[in-house]
């Protein structure tokens, strides 16, 4: 008897720190890293880069049978996927995690997953889990792993969908659920298998996508959560879980206004998520390093997104982009890692970052300036000016302005030299002597946050 209850003890007191631990881990805690990363790359990969359907929009649009769909799995060989050259790729880029789509839409499963055998170890060529290698190759690199998962599965016999569909409950077995409605078998077919990631994975962010085809309540959104973060309560979760996420995730087209709170902006290198052969109309690599920078001054992480072809390699106009975003991370280091957003609308037109200790500001130039570069507002004295990768000192001197009134005029820069202008987006940094202090207007200075 006395045995049953110490262990009921050691029990009570396990739960009781777990609990607490949980308590005492703040979604600002959670989110520290994510804050602080700027770059994570995206991988759609599954049985569409076989043919380069529309991932499993092709589906949804009827542009081709599932039964037709289906029959890519004989191409999804994976036969040249070595995730330790993915994750060395990603780390020279800049990236600080990467995210890849465990299971999309369709259904099909990169890792062997219990619950379905519509998976790449039971139904593929490649007959091997393709998500724990991943994830391990990225943790040897440092880099944070997260896993994209749809909560929708369109394949599922007990999920519904407005287009037609063979039946497919060969694929998933359902033996001893009788009990349950057809819902309450998705909902624990749905959980069972993010309890799978997790248990293998243990992922550091959870990426899902579909939530919009259910309500919170259908998905039992809050016990999802509550269940992510009781296996691990480090992980963060973006916002595709209904109002239950920690970040928010517009894509494709960058947000004017910055989003509130912590924020990630997705987006593809051409026009579709997966690979897509026909697909060459690929973003230049300036306006996918003007993007990364715009979304960085907004305070946000860029998501860039690369397709790998069916045999796991990446396509070369995808590794040209990752090369020269990564070549000019390198050259200007200082300005996307340990900044933060910059300065309010107004004092510069264009896009700004500031240092974690507020003494530096840097100003972005996506073109060649006339004349001279113009700063407004800004009521701390400067040290000195300099362009990020060059070294070039620039001259400069304040015009205008009203002392008696503290109102400080404005900040005319010199033009940098052009062979220091950079191919794609030109940094230049203002060394400040104290913390910065702007002016906003009539007479009153401001802190930055």
């Amino acid at each position: 008897m006395n045995k049953i209850l110490t262990l009921l003890l050691i029990f009570t007191i396990n739960q009781m720190s777990f609990s607490q631990s949980q308590e005492n881990l703040s979604k600002e805690e959670r989110l520290e890293w994510f804050k602080e990363a700027k770059l994570g790359i995206f991988i759609h990969w599954g049985l569409y880069a076989v043919d380069g359907i529309q991932e499993s929009w092709g589906l949804w649009h009827q542009k081709i049978s599932y039964d037709e769909y289906l029959k890519q799995y004989q191409g999804f060989t994976a036969q040249n996927y070595n995730p330790k050259d993915w994750a060395e790729i990603f780390k020279k880029t800049g990236a600080r995690y990467a995210v890849l789509t465990t299971r999309h839409h369709d259904g099909f499963a990169l890792w062997g997953t219990k619950l379905s055998r519509l998976n790449a170890v039971d139904y593929s060529p490649a007959k091997r889990d393709l998500v724990a290698p991943f994830a391990q190759a990225l943790r040897n690199q440092g880099l944070k792993v997260g896993l994209y998962y749809s909560l929708t599965d369109w394949a599922h016999p007990d999920y519904k969908v407005p287009f037609p569909r063979p039946d497919l409950k060969k694929f998933y077995p359902q033996k001893n659920q009788n009990q349950l409605d057809s819902w309450q078998r998705f909902v624990k077919y749905y959980r069972g298998q993010l309890r799978e990631l997790s248990s293998e994975i243990n992922p550091d962010l959870w990426w899902f996508d579909g939530d919009w085809e259910r309500s919170a309540e259908e998905w039992r959104a809050a016990g999802t959560k509550d269940s992510l973060l009781s296996w691990n309560p480090n992980v963060i979760i973006n916002s595709r879980l209904q109002s239950y996420g920690d970040y928010a995730t517009p894509e494709q087209g960058i947000p004017v206004v910055r989003p509130k709170g912590p924020w990630e902006f997705c987006m593809t290198m051409n026009d579709n998520w997966g690979y897509f052969p026909s697909d060459e109309n690929y973003k230049p690599i300036a306006q996918i390093i003007r993007t990364f920078v715009e979304v960085i001054s907004k305070g946000g992480n860029l998501l860039l997104n690369i397709g790998p072809k069916a045999d796991g390699t990446i396509a070369e106009p995808q590794m040209q982009r990752l090369n020269a975003l990564g070549d000019w991370i390198r050259r200007h280091h200082e300005a996307v890692f340990g900044t933060q957003e910059g300065l309010p609308y107004g004092h510069f037109f264009g896009p700004t970052m500031v240092s974690k200790d507020k003494k530096s500001i840097y100003l972005c130039l996506f073109d060649e300036p006339k004349h001279y570069v113009l700063l407004k507002g800004l009521q701390t004295k400067v040290k000195e000016i300099e362009v990020i990768g060059s070294g070039q000192q620039l001259n400069f001197e304040r015009n205008g302005g009203a002392a008696w009134n503290n109102i400080p005029g404005i900040l005319r820069i010199e033009v940098p030299q052009k062979q220091n202008l950079d191919e794609y987006v030109t940094i230049i940094k203002i060394s400040l002597e104290d913390e910065l202090h702007l002016y906003r207007g009539h007479g009153n200075a401001v802190e930055m946050n």
